[in-house]
């Protein structure tokens, strides 16, 4: 049986993609030496402060 962890994943998404954006994808795994689902958790993770913090993205800009 499998080790227990503190926050499990049950829940799998799949998303099609271009060969363009797999080659991108595959340069960032590439260089910064991640997972997909590393890779995808931050990108959400940018996106959600963002989108809850558009002054500071502003400022920043």
């Amino acid at each position: 049986m499998g080790r227990m962890r503190e926050n499990p994943r049950y829940n799998v998404i799949s998303m099609r993609i271009s060969d363009e954006e797999k080659d991108t994808l595959e340069l960032i795994m590439n260089s910064t030496h991640k997972s997909v689902s590393d890779i995808m958790r931050e990108a959400m993770e940018l996106l959600k402060s963002q989108l809850t913090n558009p002054q500071m993205n502003r400022q920043a800009a």
